[in-house]
């Protein structure tokens, strides 16, 4: 076994587990710190005067919107699957998870772009496989 066999393995094993490493590293801890936080900003919209509530919503919302740019930016990074590290499409795909947190604060943005960018990458990868399947024939 060479030694970017082995480079290559122990990459898969530890975007599989844990938090991996590189882009996987950081795509999944915009989910784990992006979602949760939700929870947070309905606690602090029950603490803050109403004058204020507004406004912590609408940094939230930036909030949502900068962590799906972070996902487009790793895509934009990564851009085919071949080149992709082990596990990063799956964890691009994650990025349709900040759903939920914008249908429970009716962020409309986010309820059509996160759906949408799962889809995105999903199409993406394959019309990849299509395409490498076509040129081996």
């Amino acid at each position: 076994m060479d030694l970017y066999s082995a480079q290559r393995i122990t990459e898969a094993e530890a975007g599989r587990t844990g938090l991996g490493t590189g882009p996987n590293r950081r795509l999944r801890l915009t989910l784990i710190i992006g979602m949760p936080l939700v929870l947070l900003v309905f606690g602090i919209m029950i603490l803050v005067p109403k004058s204020l509530m507004d406004d912590v919503l609408h940094v939230y919302e930036a909030g949502i919107i900068g962590c799906l740019l972070h996902y487009v930016w790793v895509f934009a990074k990564y851009p085919r699957h071949s080149g992709r590290p082990p596990y990063l499409t799956r964890d691009l795909a994650m990025g349709g998870g900040f759903f939920l947190p914008s249908m429970f604060l009716g962020f409309w943005p986010g309820m059509f772009a996160a759906p949408a960018w799962a889809v995105f990458v999903g199409v993406a990868y394959a019309m990849e496989e299509r395409r490498a399947r076509r040129g081996h024939r």
